[in-house]
This record gives structure tokens, sequence and C-alpha cells, in this order.
């Protein structure tokens, strides 16, 4: 066997502000001809699909939420608190029985509650555009609609703006800028705390069907979550459900301007919106790096990693695997992919319990747009953020005829 460590391996610098767009993805495609992991100041992207699925699924290894706190020189306080005690950081039958107790507050009934307000959003947010024939999309469309889905989630419907501020503020601990952003970040999970045990106090005493009244109230077999556990899947919810999504949106709307052909074609077959979402999301991944760090030494491929290493399982490259997917470089809404895995969302026992939420979002989003947005084409320069934790799009002009 082999040590990690002395591999002769190809290195990447993603600090590089200049990885974004193709660009990212031509170096990401150059690395993976040469072997199926590179290394990067932390640890070790790990290229190839196969292997990427065997990181994500393998017990051995769990997310390093709490070591990228100790990274930042984070030990105490609020956040390390609420870190060390959240849901990415169990494993096993810890892990299982949070999402077996959460899985009724994520189910297709709730979901589907939420599609007619999401429709009633959109014709909101498109009467403000539609005369006008152009938008930021990001400030316009991507960051308001997922914000307020997830406000009607929790049955907070005035609260969207708060749930946006709080998720940027939750998501920080993943982007290594926490030397920047501790203070506010602390304020913020203190806020969170604090909000969703007064709301946990009144939902209990009058329940809805909201997400944050199943949580408190629900009991499977006897076992019922602690408050403490509320305030995290709450807090989940709130960080993993907003900036993800709308940078999603976001990416999407891109790809579709830079692929008028694509647009023309689902404005035509609106029936198509679910298979064009899959594609979205496949083919621009939001989390294009999901960490794993080794709990104990293991072996894979005649490699050992020793305890500690660092992983990241690459969803820009699995996603484009040409053994698993037709035409894998080409953004393409006609080829019906089947039911071929993609990693945006993880996989394994961590796979997003939101997935179905958010692919619910994109679908109905674009099957809105497409038949009203004529002619859909970028308006300038889109700005794009950093490939670090949420890949999102900071700006993106566009201009379109209304139909």
């Amino acid at each position: 066997m082999t040590l990690v460590s002395q591999l002769d391996v190809p290195e990447i610098d993603y600090n590089d502000a200049s990885l974004e767009g193709e660009r990212f993805h031509t170096a990401l495609a150059e690395l993976a001809s040469k072997h199926w992991l590179a290394k990067v100041d932390i640890g070790y992207l790990v290229l190839e699909r196969e292997a990427a699925m065997s990181v994500l699924r393998d017990r051995r290894l769990s997310f390093p939420a709490v070591q990228l706190l100790l990274l930042q020189g984070i030990g105490e306080g609020p956040v390390y608190e609420r870190t060390v005690n959240g849901l990415m950081t169990r494993s096993g039958e810890p892990h299982l029985r949070l999402r077996r107790l959460v899985a009724p507050a994520l189910s297709p009934r709730s979901i589907d509650r939420l599609r007619t307000k999401l429709r009633s959003i959109l014709d909101e947010l498109w009467a403000k555009v539609a005369e006008r024939g152009h938008t930021e999309f990001v400030s316009e469309f991507a960051q308001p609609i997922p914000s307020r889905i997830i406000a009607e989630l929790l049955g907070v419907s005035g609260e969207a703006e708060r749930l946006a501020r709080w998720s940027i503020l939750l998501q920080a601990v993943f982007k290594l800028n926490m030397a920047e952003d501790r203070i506010q970040v602390e304020r913020a999970y203190e806020e969170v705390r604090a909000w969703v045990l007064e709301l946990l106090e009144r939902r209990r005493a009058d329940p809805g069907e909201d997400f944050v009244s199943m949580v408190g109230t629900l009991e499977v077999d006897g076992d019922r979550l602690t408050d403490d556990e509320c305030v995290t899947l709450v807090a989940s919810v709130i960080s993993g459900g907003t900036d993800t999504t709308q940078a999603q949106l976001a990416h999407g709307l891109r790809l579709f301007a830079e692929h008028p052909p694509q647009w023309d074609l689902l404005a035509g077959r609106p029936d198509l919106a679910a298979r064009a979402a899959n594609e979205v999301v496949r083919y621009e991944p939001i989390t294009p790096f999901t960490a794993r760090i080794a709990r104990q030494e293991f072996e894979y491929r005649d490699v050992t990693f020793p305890e500690g290493t660092l992983l990241f399982a690459c969803a820009a490259t699995a996603n484009r695997d040409p053994e698993a997917f037709e035409r894998p470089d080409e953004f393409d809404i006609s080829i019906d992919r089947g039911r071929t895995p993609v990693l945006t969302f993880g996989f394994g026992d961590h796979f997003c319990l939101g997935a179905q939420l958010a692919r619910m979002e994109i679908t109905e989003t674009l099957a809105f747009l497409a038949p009203r947005m004529h002619g859909l084409r970028l308006d300038g320069e889109p700005r794009f953020g950093s490939i670090k934790g949420i890949y999102a799009m900071e700006s993106l002009p566009l201009a379109f005829e209304s139909r």
C-alpha cells in the first residue's frame, strides 16, 4: 500500500479567483485526465465519479464541520457548540435517527403544499419586470424565491428577509473566512436559537402544518426530538434551503442565457421543466466539492489514507463522467439522462434532505419563465462567486422580450 502523501498527483490552488465558469470546469477536467486524485492545500480532491461516490457513502468518513472550524481557530463559543451537536457531524444510527424523525416534515405532500404558493410568488415577481424587458436575476428572482418558500415552510411568511440574512451567516463557517465574520456569525447563531425556541413554544401550544410544528410535536415509536435537536434542524433548513437554491436558480438562468436554443425548446415544451432542472443541477453543481474526513485510517485502491485526511468528493467532475452520462459536457435538456444520480445533493446517508424541495423550486421557476421570457440573453457580464462553499452567482443581468 502507498500512503496518499507519497503519490505523485496533480495540484490545484482552489483559492485562485479566476477559477469560475468554463475555466473552472476545464481546469478540473485537465486534472481528472491525469489522476483520480488532486492535491489542494488542506487535503485531496476526489475527481472520479466511482471514487467520489465511495467516499460519500463510506461510514469510516464523516463531514468535517468541526475540523473546518478548528482550522479557522474556532474551538469554543456558540458556533462551535452548535456545530459539534449538529446534524452534519453525526453518523451511523444517531444521524439516521434524526433523519427518520424529520423526514415527514419534508414529505412530498409538504412540498406540494408549497407549489401553489411558489406560483403566486412567481406571478408577483414577474409583474415587476415583464414590461421592463430586463432584470438583475439574482436580486429580483433567485434571492427572494427560496427565502420566501423557506419562510412558508416554517410558517413565518413575513420573515423571508431575516431568514435570507441568517442563511448567509450560518453558511459562512464553510467558506473559511471566519476570522473576518466570527462576531456576526456567532450573533446570528444566538439569534436563531432564541427565535426557534420561542417559535417552538408557540407551535406546540397551537400546532399547524408547518415544519416547526411537525418537528416540535412529531413522535415516532415513542421517540421525539429534543429542543436542541429542533433548533439544529430548523437552523439547517434556514442555512441549507436558501442561498443554495438561490445559487442553483441563478446558474440555471445563466446557462439558458448562454444556450438560447435550449431556452426556446423549454419555452415550447414546459413539460421538460423537471428534466431541465435536473440538467441544471448536473451541469453546474453549486456544491462542487463535498468534504469528508477520515475518522480512522482506511485503504482504497491500494492507497492508504491516514486518520484525519480531508477528502473532497468533486460533483463538478462526477456529474460529467462519460461512463455515466451521454455527451456529458453538453448542456442539453433534450437528453433523457434517466435516473442516473447526480452528486450535487450528496450521496449516501448524508444525501440532502431538502433535495426534492430545491428541485421543485427550480422546476416551477423554469416552467413559469420560459414561456414568458422570449429571447433570453445576457445583458452584461455575469459576476461569479467563489467556488469554495456554495458556488453562487453574485450578479446576473438578463434581457428578454415578454411573450
